[in-house]
């Protein structure tokens, strides 16, 4: 690994206060990035430290992408990298046992904080002639119990590419990252305050068992394994790399 890959650039880090947006953070610290990290938990300001702002503002809005956008360039003149790592899983069920809301809200949840945060970000990029974006998509584009959750993945997916095709003659890249199925520490806050039935477990073993047998290694990953492949692509070292997601499952093609 090329060591110190973040030196003098500026990184947006969002989702970065637990999980792969953490990790993702921390490698970033240890390669030099100067850094933003935004999350809608407070948990975030654990990271802050020399070259680290940290700020809490819900992305699903706009109003707290542009915060987070207009923080970054107050503080230091430009955004380098941003890597769009909310969203996540909010209810396991099938198609059928959604209700309407929960769907809107898983939408909500997965689909426009990157949504937002690239609006929110590209003027600034284009203006400086260069910037690279990493979008966190998922291997459950091709999965069971959470239609709507793969659904907003999907919409990541596309946003990826068409992005990619208007800003890449323009000196911005774009790329996603599809994690499999990693492990993890358990959230401190949870998605899903709800006590789960004993169907919903069910019914979240069956993701498991899908995600383990669709993985050619029969394993989920590290948070490791997830944040080589997002700095990976975030760095200069795939400066001729644009439009493309990247999965990261074990074999699993999502």
């Amino acid at each position: 690994m090329t060591k110190l890959r973040f030196d003098n650039k500026v990184v947006l880090v969002t989702g970065a206060a637990q999980g792969i947006g953490r990790r993702v953070a921390e490698r970033l610290i240890d390669e030099g990035a100067t850094l933003v990290l935004v999350d809608r938990s407070e948990l975030v300001h654990e990271l802050k430290q020399d070259k680290v702002i940290t700020l809490t503002a819900d992305l699903e809005q706009y109003q707290g992408a542009e915060t987070a956008a207009n923080t970054a360039l107050e503080h230091f003149g430009r955004i380098d990298v941003l890597i769009n790592n909310v969203g996540g899983t909010i209810w396991t069920r099938p198609f059928e046992h959604y209700e309407p809301a929960q769907i809107e809200k898983e939408v909500q949840r997965s689909l426009f904080p990157t949504l937002w945060c690239c609006r929110a970000v590209l003027p600034s990029m284009l203006a400086q002639g260069q910037g690279a974006i990493v979008n966190i998509s998922s291997i459950a584009t091709r999965s069971v119990n959470r239609v709507p959750y793969g659904a907003a993945k999907g919409g990541v997916n596309a946003l990826t590419a068409c992005l990619a095709f208007e800003t890449a003659e323009r000196g911005v890249r774009v790329n996603a990252v599809a994690p499999g199925g990693t492990d993890a520490p358990q959230r401190k806050i949870p998605r899903n305050t709800e006590t789960p039935s004993d169907e919903e477990q069910r019914w979240y073993q069956e993701i498991v068992d899908q995600t383990l047998d669709s993985s050619l290694m029969k394993r989920y990953g590290t948070l490791d394994e997830q944040a080589a492949a997002i700095l990976f692509l975030a760095s200069d070292e795939a400066s001729y790399i644009t439009g493309t997601v990247l999965p990261v499952g074990g074999g699993d093609q999502g």
